[in-house]
């Protein structure tokens, strides 16, 4: 499905735009991701194989039930609205037009995808960035009938845009031996690929009116049980660690460059590798005693997560990992203790402060760079 997302850092973005005025009350907060941001689109398409709305996930969410979360219960969205006093966002698909919910904020999240539309495709169905996008657009023509033009323009301006991708685009897709874009690509040019696509989705729900966006890192995805598993030793990945922090380069340089094309862009970049590498490196240092393995130990099983059959760890809280992808909710939980206990947490860029958001404007035109050449990656 996903790989470690760290969004939390975000948050320090909600406080820095509550107290600088674009929200007058509580924020209203649209999500994109993937499973590490997930509550539950997924269960809703019917064909897709990428859900966890089975025990033994969500053992320890409220009730002790399934939502739809990939892990044993709250994920990092869940406690840091918490912290902040508001509720989750709930899933797009269990929402209906006329909902009164679309003016407080939406979750678009889908398990299993990634930047590009090919990424995840051996999941059958499941929401790609770029269909997010669609749902959020038919989103804000549901909302102008609710209140008007002008007022939906003001929301969508004000509102809080949090994505969380990319992970997949690696993990289901280019490491992935028996997929095209991993036999068609040198790393530089699927990344080439990844910033251009990106780009013009970024360009795009700016243009429906996004203004504050803030996107996560990538976690050390070279460290997860699923990649650990394919070294000879069980240590992290190397390589795949040094792809992740080239993403991470790129994804931020991106931001920043927008932030100077678009009039009132205001798009962060949070830095959290750092963060999720010094728990898995040294788990003990925050309570932890295994985080090279996981919780339902099922690193090597096809899928890699925590079916009914499986039988997970007896305490919960000495695991980083749920599952071969996911953080349990315990490491969810000190990842949120360690964001809002340290400000100094870097999130880039850091935007010159700006007045209160123009009505909705499509902006300069962008010109993307081309897309790179399929040409064969060498094989030796």
């Amino acid at each position: 499905m996903a790989v470690y997302h760290n969004w939390a850092v975000g948050v320090l973005m909600i406080i820095t735009a509550t107290s600088a005025g674009f929200a007058a009350d509580l924020p209203v907060t649209f999500v994109f991701g993937d499973s590490m941001t997930e509550v539950g689109n997924n269960n809703f398409l019917r064909n897709s194989l990428a859900k966890s709305n089975y025990p033994w996930y969500g053992i320890d969410y409220e009730g002790g039930r399934a939502t739809g979360r990939f892990t044993n219960g709250r994920t990092i969205g869940d406690i840091i609205s918490s912290k902040l006093g508001i509720p989750s966002s709930p899933p797009y698909l269990s929402l209906s037009p006329n909902d009164d919910a679309i003016l407080r904020g939406v979750n678009y999240a889908s398990g299993g995808s990634g930047i590009l539309n090919e990424t995840g495709l051996y999941f059958i169905e499941k929401l790609s960035f770029d269909d997010q996008i669609t749902c959020f657009e038919k989103t804000k023509e549901a909302i102008k009938a609710k209140i008007g033009e002008e007022a939906s323009n003001k929301l969508c301006n004000r509102a809080l845009y949090f994505i969380g991708m990319g992970s997949n685009d690696y993990v289901n897709n280019f490491l992935q031996p028996f997929l095209a874009d991993g036999q068609q690509y040198t790393h530089e040019e699927f990344l080439d690929l990844l910033m251009v696509t990106l780009e013009k989705q970024l360009t795009r729900l700016y243009a429906l009116g996004a203004r504050m966006v803030v996107m996560h890192s990538l976690g050390p995805l070279g460290c997860i049980p699923s990649q650990r598993v394919k070294s000879k030793t069980g240590g992290c990945l190397k390589r795949v660690n040094e792809w992740v922090l080239q993403f991470n380069s790129r994804a931020r340089d991106l931001l920043l460059s927008l932030n100077s094309r678009l009039p009132r862009a205001r798009m962060m970049f949070s830095e959290s590798y750092d963060i999720v590498y010094d728990i898995i490196v040294n788990p003990t240092a925050y309570g932890f005693k295994v985080s090279n393995t996981s919780c339902c130990n099922v690193d090597t099983s096809l899928g890699g997560l925590c079916l009914p059959n499986a039988r997970p760890c007896r305490d919960r809280t000495e695991y980083v990992f749920w599952d071969a992808y996911h953080t349990t909710e315990a490491a969810n939980l000190v990842i949120a203790e360690r964001v809002f206990a340290d400000h100094s947490t870097g999130v880039s860029p850091a935007p010159a402060p700006a007045p209160a958001p123009a009505p909705l404007s499509h902006g300069p035109p962008i010109t993307s760079a081309p897309a790179p050449s399929r040409s064969r990656k060498f094989m030796g």
